[in-house]
């Protein structure tokens, strides 16, 4: 066990020599992977931002059921049981609306008043307002539950815009895809950019590599110091985005606060929480380390 405790300690020794040998080149490559990575995290942050207002925004639509006007008086009483009977599970709150309180609410507005003042009777009908529960497709959801209340003798109109709903989930779903995309993307450039370094480490040592090999040196131990180059090299690029992303969200949250302020609320971006930022990082650090593996095994004879 001490043997190869030993043995990693040297590999990784030797790794932060090659990383200091050539600051340049290594400060080069590591800037190169870290705001690539940036890029992500920030993707990343909008989206979680954007996530509890869509949520907010889509959890309780509400949907009008007006009655007939050829109906009796009793039938929003009736639509409203009846609802609250058969659509149970679908339904968060029913609210009777008569056309009374609806007349007497357009009184209200100045704009109304008037208009309605020259009317010989009132033109409102009962109206009774529908808060739906939480769906995993609420848009189509929503169509089909008015597809059906249309259907009742009681109910002349049932309306609800489902179209903004499924604008909200479409652009969801579209940022969710594109986040995944350059995640990937992300990881292609990892890739290549530790697979390019260590392949010119890979033969710039060719000798030192040779002259191992021959004094008894196994695959394994010369392969080591590259493996921790890789993954070091993603561990302090990875590490490095995080760092980047933060101090980039500072004016990208004074920019947001003042346009939410104009729209009577406040939106904050945020980093994912830390056990994502983690996996992330630690996600980077083996993408280098299995870039340098194939990397210095293309690159060397052994």
């Amino acid at each position: 066990m001490r043997r190869w405790l030993r043995q990693h300690r040297y590999a990784l020794a030797v790794a932060i020599r090659r990383l200091l040998a050539q600051p340049f080149s290594s400060l080069a490559n590591l800037l190169v992977i870290a705001l690539t990575l940036t890029l992500p995290i920030l993707a990343a942050a909008i989206l979680i931002t954007a996530q509890p207002v869509a949520t907010q925004l889509s959890v309780s639509p509400e949907m009008t059921l007006f009655i007939s006007p050829s109906a009796d008086a009793q039938a929003g009483k009736e639509v409203s049981q009846r609802l609250k009977e058969e659509f149970n599970e679908d339904i968060e709150a029913v609210r009777l609306v008569p056309r009374e309180q609806a007349l007497a609410m357009f009184n209200k507005n100045p704009n109304w008043s008037q208009a309605l003042a020259v009317l010989p009777e009132n033109p409102l009908p009962d109206a009774v307002v529908v808060t739906l529960r939480d769906h995993p497709d609420l848009a189509a959801h929503a169509d089909a539950l008015a597809t059906q209340w249309r259907q009742w003798d009681q109910v002349d109109l049932v309306q609800h815009d489902s179209a903004w709903v499924q604008r909200l989930e479409a652009i969801l779903r579209f940022a969710r895809i594109g986040l995944y995309l350059l995640a990937a993307g992300v990881a292609l450039v990892v890739l290549a950019t530790v697979f390019n370094t260590v392949r010119m480490q890979a033969l710039t040592q060719r000798e030192e590599i040779g002259v191992a090999r021959l004094v008894g040196a196994t695959e394994a131990f010369v392969r080591r110091p590259f493996l921790y180059l890789g993954a070091l090299t993603g561990l302090t690029a990875g590490l490095a985005a995080i760092a980047f992303a933060w101090f980039a969200l500072m004016p990208l949250n004074a920019a947001l606060g003042r346009l939410a302020q104009s729209y009577g609320t406040s939106l904050t971006l945020r980093l994912p929480d830390s056990v994502d930022l983690t996996l992330a990082v630690l996600v980077v650090a083996i993408l280098g380390a299995l870039s340098a593996r194939l990397s210095v095994t293309r690159n060397t004879r052994f």
